[in-house]
Formats: structure tokens, C-alpha cells, sequence
């Protein structure tokens, strides 16, 4: 089909993937170069197994070119120094782009990492939404004057921090890259991306669209590789300002030492979450919260940080309410990534795979009640349906350890007291969710939610306006909204003294 056509069946998609070519070398100082080994690694379809393309296996040398150009731009000017409203130009221009394109980047992120297709084009919205949204914010922040006596004006002035080094995850590719580099970018900075090598390709096709879009040499950068190659190096990097990662908590541990290491750079963390999603028995509709419980942990095939993993349920009404969530759970099986009609797609890859399997395994050892699912699916791509587990307990591992996959562990609770210590009894604090319609009790669970974020009555609500980001374990970055540019900023105080006659 054309690639001006909007692709609505499963048919339609098949064939716009057949046209498809990828971009897989790095793109290093405005150039798309081999890497520096000649090094490569395999971009496999996990619904297939198909071997997608060759791609550049960045290591150390390739950081150290990038992070040198990086800083080249920085210090030239031609970015860091010009006008807000130009920036913002630029990334408008970059957005619309991405707009005209998001079926081909949807397309990419589906073949690359196996979400359904239809899931992946809500990504590209979320992600041209990003770009947009920070583009017009960067224009809109003033500064401060600080109250003084006549004798002195203080400014507090907010610049870009210098070189941003990105690290991001694989099961939102390219929309986790926009919270990213959006803010990142519109702030003034250069930006050295490194994809995940589960799923690269779309942040090599968006490197291209930024260099049609008019950003500088230099400026950003995509250096597909390893974390403990590529990611590494640009950690240990004394030219590197700041550390944006996305990622599981031991990564992310293991990064803020290289911080340490090297020359104290800012470290931005969205790490893991193992999120409680509290079911009173006071809330109505439980058929549509039952389904919005289910979908909470097998969209996107429950590799979601905030996925609500651990489902809380008054005991009153637990019974019930589980066999409500297996039937949603039902309609939720995964399919061919490139069908519209597909809830789930594949699982990125074989150790992933692998991994969940593990993790359903111990649950079964350990006593859990394996209500529905639990088996891989026969076939050459990587598929696990719905599993859900009831009696969990905390002391049970799969209601400790994130598993990243469609797992759900079922708790039981007979008080308001309970729910809230089982739901806080993690080291994580990604997301919370919690379902009633007493006004005074939402308002005290609420308060007493050691989360990041807390969704009443849904699931992962927000928009471009709410920050997303955890406490404990779960990290200390924000992204999203305009909070997200403070982190990719520094303030100077310029305190000026003024002579009276």
C-alpha cells in the first residue's frame, strides 16, 4: 500500500512492512556511520523470530566521538545559546514530522519489539504530543528577580545543563525517548540517545526526521548499542552532564555510581515498580473496574513499569471480583502485533520470555492459586497469555520481584489498614491505584500511598501536564510536564550591585 494511506487492517500493515527499510548504523556528528568496531548485533521480530536488520554495536570509542561532538555543539552556540522561540520552531517542526510519519514509526516499534500495532500508535500520539507540549513550554518559563534592597539586582537565571546523556528502555521505545529528549532538547541542550538493543530502530528513523527538521550538528545523537558497552561509557563519561535513564533499579543503582566515578553528573532515574491497584468494596461497576484492573497488567504485555501488578482486593468481595477479572482476561489474549484487533503481542524476546516463565514457575512452587494462564504459547515468536495468580502473599516472590510480563498477583485484604500496609510493603514507588467512592477514605489512602503517582478510580490516567515518576526504589526523575525541564536546566544566581549618587 501507499505509504500515504492510513493502514486500518491487518492486511494493510503487513504490507506497509513489506516496504520497509531500516536505518541501522549510529548517527554520530550528523552522519549515519558504522560503528567504530565495525561491530554489529541482530534486530529480531519476537512475533517471529525474523531477523529485521544488522545494527551498529556502539561501544566506548563511538561514545567518546559522540560525547566530543556533543560537547563541540554545546559550546558552539548555534543551539545552547539561541532564542527559545526558535528552539521551539524546530521541535514544532520535528513534531510535525513525526505526525506525518507515525504510522512508519509505529510500524517500526511493533516489528522491533512485538507490542500490537494499535497500542504502538497510541505511543506515536503520546510521543508528538511530548515534542509539542516542551516545545511550547521553553518559551513560557521566566526567570526571577529577587527581592532586594535599592542597592542591588539579584537575577536567578535558568540555563541548559550541557551535554544529556539518554538511556532508555524497550517497551516504550520511541515515546520514552520523546519524555526524554523533548524537555532535554527544548532546554537548550545536546543529546546523546541510547536506545535499547532489544529496540533501536525507530530512534534511528527519529534521527533522521530531527536532522530534516533543522536540529544543529552535534545536537542529538543516537548511539545504538550495549548498556555495559555503549551505556557505560557515556556514564563514566567526565564530559557528560546529566544521566536520563529509564530502566530496571540494579541498572540504575549501577549508574548513579559511575556518577560517582566520574565527575558527579546529574543522574535522573525511572527505575522499576511492583504496583499496588487497591479494589474496595464500596466502588460500583465492578465489571468496568475489573476490566480496567485486567488491562492494568496485560497492556502491552504487562512489560510496563507501572503495570498494576499486585491487585489489592477487599475480601468481601475478592471472589467475585476475580472472576470478573478472568473474564475480561479472556478478551485480552495476545495475536498477530500487526492486527488492530490484538490486546497483547509478543514478549520482546527469548531471556524475557524466559524470565516470565521462571517467575510463573516459583509462583506455583510457592502455593500461589494459578487461576487462568501460566503456559507459552506454540509457535516461533514469543507469546504467554493472561496469567493470573490468587492467594499471593508478600513473602511469595512473584509478589515481591517485578516480573515485566501479563503476571497478576492477587492479594486479599480486610481493612483499610491492611490494604495500605500491603500496598507500601515494596521497595518500590512507581504508581498506585485505588478504587472506591468514599470521598474521605480516597483522600486518606491517598495520602498515605508512598507512590510517585496515584490513580483514583482508572488506571495510568495524566496527560502531557502531570509529572510521571517514583519515589524509593522506583527513582527520582520526573518526566513529563514542565517540571521535567527544571531537571535538564541549572539556576544562576547574578547578584548585581548598584552605586547611588
Amino acid at each position: 500500500m501507499s505509504r500515504s494511506q492510513s493502514p486500518r487492517t491487518q492486511a494493510d500493515w503487513q504490507a506497509l512492512a513489506a516496504g520497509l527499510a531500516f536505518e541501522s548504523r549510529a548517527f554520530i556528528d550528523d552522519a549515519f556511520v558504522a560503528a567504530a568496531s565495525g561491530d554489529t548485533f541482530e534486530s529480531r521480530n519476537p512475533a517471529t523470530n525474523e531477523i529485521l536488520a544488522q545494527v551498529a554495536s556502539c561501544d566506548a570509542v563511538d561514545a567518546e566521538l559522540a560525547v566530543t561532538a556533543a560537547r563541540a555543539a554545546f559550546t558552539g552556540g548555534e543551539w545552547s545559546r539561541l532564542a527559545p522561540g526558535k528552539r521551539k520552531k524546530v521541535l514544532l517542526r520535528l513534531a510535525d514530522l513525526m505526525e506525518a510519519n507515525k504510522h512508519e514509526l509505529a510500524l517500526i516499534d511493533t516489528l522491533d519489539m512485538g507490542k500490537p500495532v494499535s497500542s504502538s500508535l497510541g505511543d506515536m500520539n503520546g510521543a508528538i504530543a511530548c515534542i509539542r507540549y516542551q516545545a511550547e513550554c521553553i518559551d513560557k518559563l521566566y526567570g526571577e528577580v529577587a527581592p532586594t534592597g535599592e542597592d542591588a539586582l539579584a537575577l536567578v537565571l535558568r540555563e541548559p545543563i550541557g551535554v544529556v546523556a539518554a538511556i532508555v528502555p524497550w517497551n516504550f521505545p520511541l515515546m520514552m525517548t520523546a519524555w526524554k529528549i523533548a524537555p532535554a532538547l527544548a532546554a537548550g541542550n545536546s543529546v546523546i540517545l541510547k536506545p535499547s538493543e532489544k529496540s533501536p530502530l525507530s530512534a534511528l528513523r527519529l534521527a533522521q526526521l530531527a536532522k530534516e527538521a533543522g536540529i544543529p550538528r552535534g545536537v542529538f545523537q543516537v548511539l545504538p548499542g550495549f548498556g555495559h558497552t555503549a551505556g557505560k561509557a557515556l556514564a563514566l563519561s567526565m564530559e557528560v552532564d546529566c544521566l536520563a535513564f529509564t530502566g530496571s533499579t540494579a541498572v540504575g543503582k549501577q549508574l548513579m555510581q559511575y556518577a560517582g566515578q566520574s565527575n558527579l553528573k546529574r543522574v535522573y532515574l525511572e527505575c522499576g515498580g511492583k504496583s499496588p491497584n487497591i479494589v474496595f468494596a464500596d466502588c460500583k461497576e465492578l465489571d468496568k473496574v475489573a476490566k480496567h484492573a485486567a488491562a492494568a497488567i496485560f497492556h502491552n504485555q504487562g512489560e510496563v513499569c507501572i503495570a498494576g501488578s499486585r491487585l489489592l482486593v477487599e475480601n468481601v468481595i475478592r471472589e467475585e471480583f476475580v472472576e470478573r477479572v478472568l473474564k475480561a482476561a479472556e478478551t485480552m489474549q495476545p495475536g498477530d502485533p500487526l492486527d488492530p484487533e490484538s490486546f497483547m503481542g509478543a514478549i520482546v524476546d527469548e531471556t524475557q520470555h524466559r524470565r516470565i516463565l521462571d517467575y510463573i514457575r516459583q509462583g506455583v512452587e510457592e502455593g500461589a492459586r494459578l487461576r487462568t494462564g501460566g503456559q507459552a504459547i506454540d509457535g516461533p515468536g514469543y507469546f504467554i497469555p493472561p496469567t493470573v495468580f490468587d492467594g499471593v502473599t508478600p513473602q511469595m516472590t512473584i509478589g515481591r520481584e517485578e516480573i515485566f510480563g501479563p503476571v497478576l498477583a492477587v492479594f486479599g485484604f480486610d481493612s483499610e489498614e491492611e490494604a495500605v500496609a500491603l500496598a507500601n510493603d515494596t521497595p518500590h514507588g512507581l504508581a498506585a491505584g485505588l478504587w472506591s467512592q468514599d470521598i474521605d477514605r480516597i483522600m486518606r489512602v491517598t495520602r498515605r500511598l508512598q507512590s510517585g503517582q496515584v490513580f483514583v478510580n482508572n488506571w495510568a490516567g495524566g496527560d502531557q501536564t502531570m509529572p510521571f515518576g517514583g519515589v524509593k526504589q522506583s527513582g527520582n526523575g520526573r518526566d513529563k510536564s514542565h517540571h521535567s525541564l527544571e531537571e535538564y536546566s541549572s539556576l544562576k544566581s547574578v547578584w548585581m550591585a548598584l552605586h547611588r549618587d
